[in-house]
């Protein structure tokens, strides 16, 4: 079955930090995938773009604004999973956070468009 989970979720105090797992089934990220975070705050939209990005297809990174040095994205091969360290955590940061996986299609910044493959979410909550 193709899947992605993600877990690692939690309550957290602001300034703490949290890993995020995003694992990959039924299919291998080295295999030209192009793999983003996204976010849904409470009460509001999935955001459509995605804000950390790891490309399996040029081996690039991308990190929104809201992302650069506060949050690292990174993948073990062997464990078919891509992590997201989140630290410097902020109330405002609170939102279901989801992966997502397009096979060899990427945008400018390696990101995926959100076609192929989604994960469950899985939920962080940032305590002021």
């Amino acid at each position: 079955e193709v899947q992605l989970v993600e877990s690692g979720g939690g309550l957290v105090h602001s300034g703490g930090s949290l890993r995020l797992s995003c694992e990959a089934s039924g299919f291998r990220f080295v295999d030209d995938y192009a793999v983003g975070w996204f976010r849904q705050a409470p009460g509001k939209e999935r955001e459509r773009d995605p804000f950390a990005c790891l490309s399996y297809i040029d081996g690039s990174t991308f990190y929104a604004d809201s992302a650069k040095g506060r949050f690292t994205i990174s993948g073990d091969n062997a464990k078919n999973t891509v992590y997201l360290h989140l630290s410097s955590l902020k109330p405002e940061d609170t939102a279901v956070y989801y992966c997502a996986a397009d096979h060899a299609s990427s945008d400018a910044f390696g990101c995926p468009y959100g076609e192929d493959h989604w994960g469950k979410g899985t939920l962080v909550t940032v305590s002021s």
